[in-house]
């Protein structure tokens, strides 16, 4: 058997799983969760500098982070892109608002992000 603990809207449950169980499901009430353990923080990817930079390139709707078009330490003019999102099926590129240096880059492809989210810093 394996417990594990299970939080769903706040509500932890301590859950056990049995292998090889019978084919009759047992119910039984959710347990009262003991003091909740803080989940682990997911791990930071590799190459972030998180706010390295004091120029901010923000996300300008809400959607899916497509693609990456620059890397930390390339030179953009304002205007040029630095990620692409995906919203509503389409493609918006989130773009330098000055010229600089890309100091960090704080999202990842596939990253779920929000209308002004910051997406990397320029220097």
């Amino acid at each position: 058997m394996k417990n594990y603990t299970i939080t769903v809207n706040g509500t932890a449950y301590a859950v056990t799983v049995e292998e090889g169980a019978s084919s009759v499901p047992a119910v039984q009430a959710p347990a009262k969760p003991a003091a909740a353990k803080p989940a682990a923080a997911p791990a930071a990817a590799p190459a972030k500098s998180a706010g390295a930079g004091s120029v901010k390139v923000e996300a300008g709707a809400a959607g899916k982070v497509l693609k990456i078009e620059k890397k930390i330490g390339d030179a953009v003019k304002k205007g040029d892109a630095v990620v692409v999102i995906e919203s509503m099926k389409m493609e918006i590129p989130c773009v330098a608002p000055e010229d600089g240096t890309v100091a960090s880059i704080d999202v990842n492809p596939g990253d779920a992000c929000d209308a002004g989210t910051v997406l990397a810093t320029l220097n």
